[in-house]
């Protein structure tokens, strides 16, 4: 059933992302939980209508990855974005290289798996294109050059408009292939999410703080 919008007048701040045309809301509907895995399950129903009422609230931004749910997370943005019919008006981040065995992850940021993943993502989410795509963790296993340059092989393809990282260092975000391939292609250096607030400097886009991280901050 197509979802009817109700569009509620709000002032929602934007931010551009360099080297691209998008300019989603600050703020993000992130998907972690609407996956199931980790939060004692989730009722896809109710999911649905959240990100209908983000959407109907202003924001434009959907933070989700293929590891929240082992897909499901994404399966759900897809079908809830399929049927408020507002693709074209969001911006969908999802993530890549971390696979999972038996119910477990593991961090795998090579070329192999990205190209999976992509795929995979891009049937989930009902898209042609994902906005913006996060190396979810740092693989200390496999070289960065191998994974820049995969990511830089979507990007010249057209499946990906923009690449970020999440749990990077500051160090390991500039000092490492990954930046030269930000640089080369004129497109999002960073995208960190969701440490806590970084220095921000040129070309550079720092997500918003981690409310489990803030949580914890507050506790001690």
């Amino acid at each position: 059933m197509a979802h009817q919008t109700n569009a509620i007048e709000i002032n929602m701040e934007h931010v551009d992302i360099p080297g691209t045309k998008l300019a989603p809301t600050r703020i993000a509907l992130g998907t972690w939980a609407i996956g199931g895995w980790m939060w004692g399950g989730s009722d896809d129903q109710e999911s649905i209508r959240t990100i209908h009422s983000a959407l109907d609230r202003g924001i434009t931004i959907i933070d989700t990855a293929p590891v929240y749910g082992f897909g499901h997370s994404e399966e759900i943005v897809g079908k809830a974005l399929a049927e408020s019919g507002m693709r074209q008006n969001v911006t969908i981040a999802t993530k890549v290289g971390l696979d999972w065995r038996d119910g477990q992850p593991f961090r795998n940021g090579s070329k192999a798996r990205i190209k999976k993943e992509i795929d995979d993502s891009l049937r989930r989410l009902r898209t042609d294109v994902i906005d913006i795509y996060q190396v979810h963790w740092p693989d200390l296993n496999t070289p960065i050059e191998e994974t820049a340059q995969a990511l830089g092989e979507l990007h010249r393809a057209g499946k990906i408009r923009a690449i970020g990282v999440s749990n990077f260092s500051p160090a390991q975000m500039d000092g490492c292939a990954l930046g030269r391939e930000f640089n080369k292609t004129r497109i999002t250096k960073v995208l960190h999410w969701p440490l806590p607030a970084l220095p921000t400097g040129p070309n550079r886009v720092i997500g918003a703080c981690s409310p489990i991280y803030l949580a914890r901050k507050h506790a001690t």
